[in-house]
This record gives C-alpha cells, sequence and structure tokens, in this order.
C-alpha cells in the first residue's frame, strides 16, 4: 500500500502526456494500462517541434494537466541510471549567445527576464516524487534542462553544471511542451528516466531498455496519484 496524500486536479479534465519517441510512448501506455483518463502522443524530438504539437493537441480535447515524459541525460552526483527525476524547474539550457567570456543566457542578454525558466506547480511536484519513491522507484526533483544538442564532452558537462549547480538531468522536450501548457494556462509536469550520464557521449554505456522499464512503472503510478 502506497503511502501518499492523491493530488487533485483543479478539474476532472484528461491528461495529456507527450513524448519525444514512439519508444517513449509504447512504455508509457503500458504503465498505464489502457487508463482512459489519459492520452499519450508522440510530440517529436526537440523543443520546437514539441511545442507545436503539444499545441495543436491542446487545441482537440480539454485537459487539465500536461506532461513532457521520456528518457534522459543524469548529472554525475545527482541522477544515477535507471533513476527517474521529476523536474521542479523546467530550463532552456542553450538559448543565448556565446562570448568571450562565456555563454550567456537571453535573460542576461536582456531579452526577456525569466524566459529561460518554467517554474512548476511545488505541491504537484512534490506529490508526484513522493508516490513514486513510495512506491520503492529511485527518484530524486530537480532542474532539468532543455538542449538543442545532447551534451556529448565533459567540458559542456562541467560547463552546464557550473552555470545551474542544481541540474539534475538534461533531455530535449521539456521546454517545448511546458511553453505550449502555460499558453493554454495548464500545470506541467516533466518526468525523465535516466538512460546515460550527461558527459563523453559513449552509446555502449547507455541503458535505454532499462530507462524505458523504468518509465513504464513511473506511469503506473500515476494513475493512482492523479485523480
Amino acid at each position: 500500500m502506497h503511502h501518499f496524500i492523491p493530488y487533485k486536479q483543479p478539474s476532472k479534465k484528461r491528461v495529456l502526456i507527450m513524448t519525444a519517441v514512439t519508444a517513449e510512448r509504447d512504455a508509457v501506455l503500458r504503465g498505464l494500462h489502457s487508463d482512459s483518463r489519459f492520452d499519450v502522443l508522440v510530440a517529436g524530438v526537440g523543443s520546437v517541434v514539441a511545442a507545436v504539437n503539444t499545441a495543436r493537441a491542446l487545441v482537440t480535447e480539454e485537459y487539465g494537466l500536461v506532461i513532457s515524459a521520456g528518457i534522459g541525460g543524469g548529472f554525475p552526483g545527482k541522477a544515477e541510471v535507471g533513476s527517474l527525476v521529476v523536474a521542479n524547474e523546467i530550463v532552456v539550457a542553450d538559448l543565448g549567445a556565446q562570448t568571450s567570456e562565456g555563454f550567456r543566457s537571453v535573460d542576461e542578454l536582456g531579452f526577456g527576464a525569466g524566459c529561460t525558466q518554467l517554474p512548476l506547480d511545488t505541491n504537484l511536484v512534490d506529490c508526484v516524487t513522493g508516490a513514486l519513491r513510495a512506491a520503492k522507484l529511485l527518484v530524486c526533483s530537480g532542474p532539468v534542462l532543455t538542449v538543442s544538442t545532447v551534451t556529448g564532452t565533459a567540458e559542456r558537462s562541467r560547463e552546464l553544471a557550473t552555470r545551474i549547480p542544481e541540474a539534475t538531468a538534461e533531455a530535449m522536450e521539456g521546454y517545448g511542451v511546458g511553453c505550449a501548457a502555460f499558453d493554454r494556462g495548464l500545470p506541467v509536469l516533466e518526468i525523465r528516466a535516466i538512460s546515460n550520464m550527461v558527459g563523453p557521449r559513449d552509446r555502449s554505456t547507455w541503458r535505454v531498455k532499462e530507462a524505458l522499464d523504468v518509465l513504464e512503472a513511473a506511469s503506473a503510478v500515476l494513475t493512482e496519484v492523479l485523480v
């Protein structure tokens, strides 16, 4: 028996889950066991296409919550392979300019304060994180970075970790999905199952199947926690 207080949505409307690719969608669907409260769609890879496809979905149905879900990279010392991360903040990490002093975000460049971060509902994040933990899944909460180019070197991994010290994971769609949800006034979550470490790119060390299994397990918990 899990010990947590379910999150009561502001409405009884459906939940939209967006994944980047079909393999992630299929894992989520397996976990949901055909729960009719959820729609699971493929958003595509990258923030822009994910935003477009999420926005398109949001005009076809009345939803109460949007979730960006899938696998992702974990920052060393923050999230290990086979664990889950629930974003407490979605940060677009590479929108800005390279300068002689290093990277400067669009916020720092003066193009709009606060537009690189999407704050999330603390109660919702805490509730889902607690439910996943109660289900004996290894989970943490922290900023999830949205990048257009996946980190593949130790140098860039260090740069991101230095610039955003609390960064827990990186993926490619959360910011786009989140912007589409925010545009409709809807709460958003991002849940990532960690398949690899952020750093030097070595596909032989990736554990994609394990991460998809963890994503499936997390999706099963969502059917209990979202009421």
